[in-house]
């Protein structure tokens, strides 16, 4: 949405003020000179060095420099001001304000840059006020009680328990005496022999009797004889 436009007192008296101020800056370097569109440069520069003085002066009040350029740029507005209202003979300016106004471009200019250059101030810092350290005592804990101590217990050997009795090894059945003849001694001890080449252990009886067809009794007197 647009706002009406509304005409303010202020405003209008500052049009005019600047339409003012910028014609008497022409007249004065047309007559000092400054022919065609160097004259209307001249009063362009004046109002634009006095804007930026006075925008540095709103961010940073206690710039020297910004009220030391915005008091030139008002001297030099005033001064066309008061030298176009009839002090001044246009037609026979002096030597010096030719000078000064040929020289207001380098001047102008070394305002603008420094204006435009210079940082503002650091804002001040607030030192924040120590705060009272507050100590809060607090009141001892009691101590937790202890369970009452158990006794220990003690420790009771074991009696020494009964040996069982082991029985005793029953005797080995005693086998009877059986002559056995020498050859066949030797044949048993050759198969003993061929037998033990074989798997590594000694002939038992129960071989001797199945493989040979001997009798119990002896088979179980030549394995006596040849273990």
């Amino acid at each position: 949405m647009f706002r009406p436009f509304r005409l303010d007192a202020v405003l209008i008296q500052a049009v005019i003020a600047g339409a003012l101020s910028f014609a008497h800056l022409h007249d004065l370097a047309e007559a000092a000179g400054q022919d065609g569109w160097k004259a209307w440069a001249y009063p362009v520069s004046v109002d634009l060095l006095l804007v930026a003085a006075w925008r540095r002066m709103r961010t940073d009040s206690g710039n020297r420099d910004a009220w030391l350029w915005f008091a030139i740029a008002l001297i030099a507005s005033l001064g066309a001001n008061v030298a176009t209202a009839g002090l001044l003979d246009m037609n026979n300016v002096p030597a010096w304000l030719r000078i000064l106004v040929a020289g207001w471009p380098a001047i102008a200019f070394l305002g603008g840059t420094l204006l435009a250059h210079t940082h503002p101030g650091p804002e001040p810092t607030h030192t924040p006020e120590p705060v009272a350290e507050v100590t809060v005592e607090r009141a001892p804990e009691p101590a937790p009680e202890l369970p009452p101590a158990e006794p220990e217990p003690v420790e009771t050997q074991p009696e020494p328990a009964a040996q069982e009795e082991q029985p005793e090894p029953a005797p080995a059945p005693v086998v009877p005496a059986v002559v056995v003849p020498p050859a066949l001694m030797a044949h048993a001890q050759k198969i003993a022999d061929a037998h033990r080449a074989q798997t590594g252990r000694p002939i038992d009886a129960e071989t001797l009797r199945t493989r040979h067809g001997m009798p119990p009794a002896l088979a179980d007197s030549i394995a006596l004889q040849l273990a």
